[in-house]
């Protein structure tokens, strides 16, 4: 018996996230084909830049289906502060750059 894929937030969502994800992906390898060709330091840097942006957006759009969906079901379990902690630990981690 197999037991049933879990329902999670970005669910409804998951081909738009995986082909952004996939866009991403490309863009790494784009970087290393630059850094390979000894292009311009600014030139990477500016990539870089676009692919930090380009996963910000999956971030933030994982925080919407989880604030939406999980704690939504959290909430409805009796754990809304473990699910709210939970989540803030998240973006903490996800705003320590550098």
């Amino acid at each position: 018996m197999t037991t049933p894929t879990p329902i999670r937030g970005y669910t409804a969502s998951k081909d738009q996230l995986l082909a952004r994800l996939r866009r991403v992906e490309g863009q790494v390898r784009g970087v290393e084909k630059m850094v390979d060709d000894d292009r311009y330091c600014i030139d990477v840097l500016t990539q870089i830049s676009a692919i930090q942006a380009a996963l910000d957006k999956v971030a933030l759009g994982l925080l919407d289906g989880h604030a939406r969906h999980c704690m939504h079901e959290g909430a409805a379990e009796g754990r809304a502060d473990e699910m709210a902690t939970e989540m803030m630990a998240a973006i903490g981690r996800l705003m320590k750059r550098g």
